[in-house]
């Protein structure tokens, strides 16, 4: 990755009980160095905006690493059979909850946002006549997948990273957002700064600054520690809680994605496509040691149980209804209950699968046509997992071996994780927010819908992030320079720094490691891929009560240098208790199985079944078509959680705009 040189101290302090804060001034700043907040940064730039960035921690969130065997990136396909953005835009919205005028922009922007990056060296495969190779991912009915290889999105930080080095961008690194500040213009709250902790400021014990700006772009990723239970890198605790204190509206947290992958104890990452594709031995180990092969409780025979294995890698998240006739999630659930039973689960690539029936042995002669066709088609026909491993993918192998954990000799421990946050902060198809001047790109917002083609995330960053510069650009032709009033600077300053000094002074209130632990534990135990109407509102009550005492008890830390921690839990808890808030609303009016949820009840029609389980008990309830016609909209007003439902338009309809039309028009915004 690109040496980054952060800009020098401020210069410009003002005092603030008896503290010195310095002061930092742009027109846009850009919270979050990922894909989509870095896409932003560069088209801002490009268009003459005097940008700022200000990162907890370049290179260290989940662009940057996060992967999987081969990480996809998902845009119109440009092979030989060119692409219908239509179709790509009905995918990206089928199930619900997403309107299609925002499945049709990431489907027109992702011609740009391939092209531009490609522009500024991401080296994607292609042919000799330059069409990019391509696949089919989770979700994907036209195969429009992509990739660098594992680490795709973090090749596409770095060469935005050297873009912006290239054009001249301030960076702010070792600096976290903790609170956003709001002024009234012209009767409407509208952004005009953020509170930041930086760790290399020392003009106060806190290292806390004043960033001015006219424009916020929310580029903080997802909730990554929201889930005991994860394959997001540490650390990653997104922005939706201060979001959510600053009154900005969210949509869709009912909506996430679970999967298998390795656990955050070693090396979190996703167990997608030929890790799984090669059709390793899946077996756990109890506490007395014996090997079992648990999978064979759930499938009725071994040709069924490897072609469901392989097609983990493309049906990675879990989805409710593929648990139903012996499919791909009846993998996921099988796994999750070895889990739950303290049972630890394992793929070995040194042996083939054990077999389902005895004398049932496993064969490659033996598979699903779809199965055995996609061996075929990629050579890898050959006797041991491994081998096919390093025939379709051998940058699988050596990556984690990088990572302490060499599957050529030993097997590879993994479980049911939190991969992705579907919904988000609220934003229209600009990326705007209901707090003017206020912008959200990537996983912080909520655009995704209930299912998204693997992939399909990175590229909404790189549509958006061109969105969010086009609409500050043309917003700032449209208004006169702002002024701002140094007293709503210093009223917000003095307000931190006294939560602040409660924090480091207090000899009483809760540890970040107390509610770090509750938080993590209530989330994945009971808002994970099995749910049930009792459970959630229990644990939604449980959430309330410990924002209760967040609130009338505060935190305690050993130091100033520690303070960040609490603001970050107290936001964690808040959106905690806000996910928990809409799934509860989802169930209690009736809402179904979708997604990466499946809802258990007595009531549900319809039941997974299992070669010799009972699974009587995960018994669901399907979705209501009317769900997809809505978000759920959630909001903190007041000291509580608000929500209702924002109907949607799935109508794949699209106005053309001819050229004489629409050329003054567009010049006229442009400026």
């Amino acid at each position: 990755m690109p040496a980054v040189r952060g800009i020098d101290p401020s210069g410009e302090t003002i005092e603030v009980t008896g503290r010195t804060i310095p002061v930092y001034r742009c027109e846009a700043l850009v919270l979050g160095s990922g894909a989509a907040g870095m896409r932003a940064v560069v088209e801002l730039k490009r268009r003459g905006v005097d940008v700022l960035v200000a990162s907890t921690g370049l290179f260290a969130g989940t662009s940057a690493c996060s992967g999987s065997d081969k990480q996809t990136l998902y845009t119109a396909s440009t092979d030989y059979k060119g692409d219908n953005f239509i179709q790509y835009a009905e995918g990206l919205c089928s199930g619900g909850a997403m309107n299609f005028s925002t499945a049709y922009i990431e489907a027109v922007g992702s011609i740009d946002a391939i092209g531009g990056l490609q522009y500024m060296g991401l080296p994607l495969p292609h042919d000799d006549r330059g069409a990019i190779l391509r696949y089919q991912t989770d979700h994907d009915e036209a195969g429009r997948a992509t990739s660098c290889g594992p680490r795709t999105s973090k090749l596409m930080v770095k060469v935005l990273f050297e873009e912006a080095l290239t054009l001249g961008v301030r960076i702010l690194p070792s600096c976290s957002g903790i609170r956003i500040v709001k002024e009234t213009v012209e009767g409407k709250e509208r952004v005009c700064g953020v509170i930041a902790l930086h760790r290399e400021e020392d003009r106060n014990e806190y290292g806390l600054v004043y960033i001015q700006c006219e424009d916020l772009v929310i580029a903080t990723g997802g909730p990554g520690e929201l889930y005991r239970d994860s394959v997001y890198p540490h650390h990653c605790h997104g922005g939706l809680g201060i979001a959510l204190e600053a009154g900005i509206e969210l949509c869709n947290l009912t909506e996430s994605q679970f999967g298998i992958g390795t656990p955050r104890t070693k090396f979190p990452w996703n167990l997608s496509g030929t890790y799984v594709q090669v059709m390793p031995r899946v077996y756990s180990v109890g506490e007395d040691g014996e090997e079992i092969n648990f999978l064979k409780r759930y499938y009725r025979t071994t040709r069924e149980m490897v072609s469901n294995t392989f097609r983990k890698g493309y049906q990675w998240p879990f989805h409710s209804q593929r648990m139903l006739d012996y499919r791909s999630s009846l993998f996921d659930l099988a796994v999750f209950l070895e889990c739950q039973a303290g049972r630890k689960v394992y793929l070995d690539f040194l042996r083939n699968p054990e077999p389902v029936n005895e004398g049932e042995e496993f064969s490659l002669d033996n598979l699903d046509p779809d199965v055995r066709a996609y061996l075929e088609n990629n050579e890898a026909l050959y006797d041991l997992p491994i081998d096919r491993l390093r025939r379709m993918n051998p940058l699988a192998i050596e990556l984690y071996k990088m990572h302490g954990t060499d599957v050529s000799k030993e097997p590879l421990e993994f479980a049911m994780n939190n991969q992705h946050m579907n919904g988000g902060i609220l934003i229209d198809d600009w990326g705007r927010t209901n707090l003017n001047g206020c912008y959200a790109v990537g996983e912080a917002a909520g655009t995704h819908g209930v299912t998204r083609p693997g992939g399909s995330a990175l590229n909404a960053g790189q549509v958006f992030g061109k969105r969010v510069a086009v609409a500050i650009k043309r917003a700032k032709n449209n208004h006169n320079d702002r002024s701002f009033d140094p007293a709503m600077m210093e009223k917000a300053v003095t307000d931190a720094l006294s939560d602040a000094d409660s924090y480091t002074h207090e000899d009483t209130g809760l540890t970040t490691k107390e509610v770090k632990t509750e938080v993590q534990a209530r989330m994945s135990d009971y808002a994970g891929i099995i749910c049930s109407e009792p459970e959630v509102n229990a644990a939604l009550e449980a959430a309330r009560e410990l924002r209760r005492k967040i609130e009338a008890e505060g935190f305690q830390v050993r130091s100033a240098s520690m303070v960040g921690n609490a603001f970050r839990w107290k936001h964690m808890a808040y959106v905690s208790e806000a996910v928990l808030t809409a799934l509860d609303h989802y169930i209690a009016n009736g809402g179904g199985s979708r997604g990466a949820r499946a809802i258990c009840s007595d009531d549900g029609t319809q039941c997974p079944e299992a070669h010799s389980e009972d699974l009587s008990r995960f018994r669901f309830i399907e979705e209501q078509p009317k769900d997809k016609q809505e978000k759920l909209v959630v909001s903190y007003e007041n000291g509580s959680f608000k929500i209702s439902a924002l109907p949607v338009d799935l109508t794949p309809e699209v106005e053309r705009e001819f050229f004489e039309k629409g050329w003054g028009p567009y010049l006229i915004k442009e400026g």
